[in-house]
């Protein structure tokens, strides 16, 4: 069996110009150039939309948090729901319901992380953000000051929405980004 190596950059090795502007095209169109090689290679792996181990897994946007390498997961199995604190909103409940009732997910796992954004952030963000463009935002900041308390929240949040039919096997932790490792969250 043979494996392939993706050698993963980060932001401090883009070739960067005044102003912290990249030189060599834009960040898309990197993107764009990575998937002619990926799409060069690419063989149809003969999957469906169905996560292979029937798991939904909500974690935070942060670019810090590879969800497949810390967790052991392959293509194909999982659906994953990523949004600013993973923070379960009404759209991640949409989400959730569509993964259940049409594609046969049972579990649900909520990761958010140390060191969040949100932890910084407070519903002023969007009284701030009126000011500035003239229109209130639809959504909420979802800031919170305790990860813990909010991974609680979230289970909550998932647990007792009348759209979800699996509610028994939802798990709420917390992701160091220092260390690598899983806290599970206690939800009482």
């Amino acid at each position: 069996m043979t494996s392939t190596v993706m050698v993963m950059t980060t932001s401090a090795s883009v070739p960067v110009g005044p102003e912290g502007a990249i030189t060599d095209g834009t960040v898309t169109d990197r993107l764009v150039e990575a998937n002619e090689r990926y799409a060069a290679a690419f063989s149809d792996p003969g999957m469906d939309a169905r996560p292979v181990l029937h798991v939904a897994i909500v974690a935070c946007m942060d670019a810090r948090l590879d969800l497949h390498a810390a967790l052991g997961l392959e293509l194909g199995d999982c659906h994953t729901i990523r949004n600013a604190g993973g923070v379960v909103t009404d759209d991640v409940i949409r989400s959730l319901t569509i993964s259940q009732r049409a594609l046969g997910t049972r579990s649900i796992v909520l990761i958010h992380h140390t060191g969040c954004g949100l932890e910084t952030l407070t519903e002023e963000f969007r009284h701030e953000l009126e000011m500035e463009v003239g229109q209130r935002p639809a959504w909420a900041v979802e800031a919170f000051r305790d990860v813990d308390q909010d991974v609680r929240q979230s289970m909550q949040r998932v647990r007792t929405s009348p759209f979800l039919v699996h509610t028994d096997d939802v798990r709420g932790f917390v992701f160091d980004v220092k260390t690598g490792l899983l806290r599970e969250i206690d939800p009482s």
